[in-house]
């Protein structure tokens, strides 16, 4: 078991509107805790507070590299239906390197264990949705191992969120059958800080030495290092090639249909 992670998949700044340190602070945090990379993944519109609907494309100015640690740049996704629509729309979100899809509650109102799981069903059939983040948050009950074996067979991930360890009421048993049922059903995790802060960048010990407690593989986590994140975001990127031209084209499709029949007053 690693004793650290080498890429950190989930990391705020100010532009969430709720954390507290800017792009620059958290990449130097990076370095200091021995990172090779981390990936910028500020909240989708629907949050109170966080950047605007275009933030994906805002974020193409950003260097790749930055205090000499590789940026990789998404978005935390808000799913805002419990059909797994999600707060950024499906072009932004081809054209990001990476996102997480995840439920707040301040975003929607979470429905049942069976509504729940079937909200995050669904937002995994999106091509472009890379984890599903803090899937054991109380405020958000789901049928844990119908999820964890969607996500395997999706090639998707898990996040085991170091703030629900530390800040999420009741998440250690919730978390500990979560990192279970990813190993019974070989479904690959990311061992994320969820930082808000920059000193939080890279810090999840406790994540890891549950993972250790747990016997969990060392090769389903795939930001242990950077080459195997890597090698996850060249899987992906064969499956958005492969699915861009009909999931996303016909999206289009949609729209400049239904500008046409405006324009035309039906």
């Amino acid at each position: 078991m690693p004793t650290a992670i080498k890429v950190d998949t989930h990391t705020h700044t100010v532009i969430s509107g709720h954390a507290w340190s800017t792009l620059r602070e958290n990449a130097a945090a990076a370095k200091r805790h021995g990172l090779d990379a981390m990936c910028l993944t500020e909240h989708g519109h629907a949050m109170p507070g966080s950047g605007p609907f275009f933030l994906v494309p805002a974020q193409r100015m950003l260097p790749a590299e930055l205090e000499g640690i590789r940026v990789f740049y998404g978005v935390e996704a808000n799913i805002v239906g419990m059909d797994g629509t999600l707060d950024i729309e499906d072009r932004m979100l081809f054209s990001s390197e990476w996102n997480i899809a995840s439920i707040h509650d301040v975003c929607i109102t979470p429905g049942n264990v069976d509504e729940n799981t079937e909200a995050y069903l669904k937002a995994l059939r999106h091509p472009a949705v890379d984890m599903l983040g803090h899937i054991d948050d109380l405020k958000t009950p789901n049928h844990f191992e119908t999820v964890v074996k969607a996500a395997a067979a999706a090639g998707r991930i898990i996040e085991i969120n170091n703030n629900s360890l530390l800040i999420r009421k009741g998440s250690r048993e919730r978390v500990e059958e979560i990192v279970g049922l990813c190993r019974r059903h070989d479904a690959r995790v990311a061992v994320s800080s969820d930082a808000h802060f920059d000193e939080m960048v890279g810090s999840v010990k406790p994540a890891l030495d549950l993972l250790d407690l747990l016997n969990f593989p060392e090769e389903l986590i795939v930001n242990r290092t950077l080459t195997a994140f890597e090698k996850y975001l060249s899987e992906r990127k064969s499956r958005l090639d492969t699915a861009r031209p009909s999931f996303l084209g016909d999206r289009r499709s949609v729209r400049r249909m239904a500008k046409d029949m405006q324009k035309a007053g039906v």
